[in-house]
């Protein structure tokens, strides 16, 4: 097919009808047709997370950035979807988020008689309508900086905007919204969702407020989503939501972005109940996942960062007595019991659970065990413990549990396995296998732009470091590093382990420049880059420039000018409104020649010079 012909296609002026003129949109563009201009893999935030896709729409006269849900991404995967195409949007949830224009397409088709042709006409970014004054501004994870045809602007404020939905519908709810579209955009929502996790009621007694919660977590095809009630909320709904069960749960309820150290689910969002939310259980139980898995390897958690949430599965190789330890915080007594599990890797490695779970353990070794919500520690290389929020299922009946089965009775069961000890010091990168970049590629790449952080290692030659500010007063308790307060009286209080030292001890907090032959960059680093940089600790360095002026600055100027390999972690951060990349150093190293003249001899052979 010609450009006329796919030009005659193109819903031209249903772009700005989505964002500006819903009765428009209904009249004339029931199902839009655009172009794709541009799509960009944006990677996955962890081990077994799926890879998001964000792609650029066209209708000739305008344009607008895109994110994929995850359930459409095998449009991609399958090769249809590719830069110069023509889709047909059958299901979209349109936003205004700080100024930009962004739809999420949950649904479409690609029409593919009409082939990948070079852009059609100039489109340009839609034009921002001046926004209404009670509309609060709110934060967004999709972030556009460098994408295609965006520039920076001045923050702007938000607006929640209509979606479309295809003909999802059961009993009594007209449409279903899939939870992979949820945002705190969206509005007048019903989700059918079962319930794979319900965790206790927890209490908390602080100086200026107490209350209690519990959470659940939801799935359905398209997603999970944690959902946490409070006070009010725990006595009307806890025994009403049951584990396992399906409910039909609408809005108000809100959504904001989610608390990672609290939830183990790839999702970017949780949800709080609020009064009025309505909650149904649904009569149809079936037609809803029971559980989704995304499971990593026990030999890949070499690969896999320190403090990451991860599912598992594997064979029972040793069960351990209980043991019990008292927490550091709390002086609070927890039970806990150590397994081991065996895949067939060849490797093996120690899970912790906890609580109930731990003294109600009654699996008989040699049993397949799955476990969700597995946070990776690097003790003794690598480790594993099952978070409050996660759950385990003992001989589940699903593929992976019996491939397992009959790998262990074959030959696993004879194997000896190896564990993840000699990972003890490979850094914080966990043993990442991080591409090498120029500083211009790292900005060309837009890396870190994405949802998910990008990694990359870079040899470059610090040229500054900002003496303002370059460490803090930390807590001298083991494994707290929080940052405590002078009272005045001699003493330092940290509020998170309620106890108060004579002394702080100083961490680095560093900001670096650093350049390479291409360009320069901003780099943060903590303590173990910092000592490496400076060549001392950071108390001596707060000695020194408590002393000696002159000494201090003899310190930076001799810390200049070293060339390292840093090994950097690539992610968008917002402070005071303002959204940028941050490049945080997760370790660092002096230059091994020998490795560096390797890759440099590798690379000029690949440009096959005679």
């Amino acid at each position: 097919m010609g450009e006329a012909a796919a030009r005659a296609q193109v819903t031209q002026g249903a772009l700005n009808a989505i964002f500006n003129d819903q009765d428009r949109l209904q009249r004339e563009f029931p199902v839009p047709i655009f172009q794709c201009v541009q799509i960009k893999a944006l990677g996955s935030q962890g081990e077994g997370v799926p890879e998001r896709f964000r792609i650029v729409l066209s209708d000739i006269q305008n344009f607008v950035q895109s994110m994929l849900a995850t359930q459409a991404n095998h449009i991609v995967h399958d090769g249809k979807l590719k830069k110069g195409s023509f889709v047909r949007l059958k299901s979209y949830q349109a936003n205004a988020v700080k100024g930009k224009r962004i739809l999420i397409i949950l649904d479409l088709d690609v029409i593919e008689h009409l082939g990948e042709l070079e852009k059609l006409g100039e489109p340009v970014a839609l034009t921002v309508k001046e926004e209404p004054e009670d509309v609060k501004p709110a934060n967004t994870t999709i972030g556009g900086n460098g994408f295609y045809g965006s520039k920076p602007q001045q923050p702007a404020q938000e607006r929640a905007l209509p979606s479309r939905t295809g003909p999802t519908s059961s009993a009594g709810h007209a449409s279903i919204y899939p939870i992979e579209g949820l945002s705190p955009y969206a509005n007048k929502w019903t989700i059918k969702a079962r319930i794979t996790n319900k965790s206790d009621i927890r209490t908390w007694h602080k100086t200026n407020s107490e209350g209690k919660l519990f959470s659940v977590n939801l799935l359905d095809e398209t997603g999970e989503i944690k959902a946490t009630a409070f006070n009010d909320q725990v006595d009307a709904l806890y025994e009403i939501l049951q584990e396992g069960s399906v409910y039909y749960i609408s809005s108000p309820c809100r959504v904001q972005l989610a608390k990672k150290q609290f939830s183990n689910l790839a999702n970017d969002y949780e949800m709080t109940f609020e009064r009025d939310t309505l909650i149904e259980k649904a009569e149809d139980q079936e037609n809803v996942p029971q559980v989704r898995y995304n499971f990593t390897t026990i030999g890949d958690l070499q690969n896999v960062d320190k403090d990451s949430t991860i599912d598992v599965i594997g064979v029972l190789k040793e069960v351990a007595e209980i043991n019990q330890i008292i927490s550091k915080s709390t002086q609070k007594p927890y039970d806990k019991r150590e397994l081991t599990l065996v895949d067939n890797t060849g490797y093996s490695v120690r899970l912790t659970i906890w609580g109930k779970t731990a003294t109600s353990f009654e699996a008989n070794p040699e049993s397949i065990v799955a476990f969700k919500g597995a946070k990776v520690s690097d003790f003794n290389g690598r480790s594993l413990s099952l978070l409050s929020s996660g759950s385990m299922n003992i001989d589940p009946d699903i593929p992976e549990a019996h491939k397992l089965k009959g790998w262990y009775d074959s030959q696993g069961r004879t194997d000896t396995f190896a564990s993840h000890s000699n990972m003890a010091g490979a850094g914080s990168a966990g043993g990442r296998p991080d591409q090498t970049r120029t500083l211009a590629q790292v900005r060309e790449e837009n890396l870190g732009m994405g949802e998910a952080p990008d990694y990359f290692q870079a040899k470059a030659t610090i040229v500054y470091i900002k003496q303002e500010n370059f460490s803090y007063p930390a807590c001298l308790n083991d494994d707290c590093n929080k940052k405590v307060t002078d009272m005045g009286d001699g003493t330092w209080r940290c509020e998170k382990c309620d106890q108060s030292h004579p002394k702080p001890e100083h961490r680095y907090i560093m900001s670096l420049n650093v350049n390479d032959h291409t360009g320069q960059l901003w780099l943060s680093c903590f303590d173990d880059v910092g000592r490496m940089v400076m060549g001392m600790s950071a108390d001596q360095l707060m000695e020194i420039k408590e002393n000696d002026q002159q000494a201090l600055e003899k310190v930076f100027e001799e810390a200049n000018c070293k060339t390292l390999t840093f090994k950097c972690r690539a992610k968008m951060d917002t402070f005071q409104d303002q959204v940028k990349v941050r490049y945080q150093v997760t370790g660092a190293s002096p230059i091994n020649i020998h490795a560096e003249t390797q890759r440099l001899t590798e690379l000029i052979k690949s440009y096959n010079i005679d």
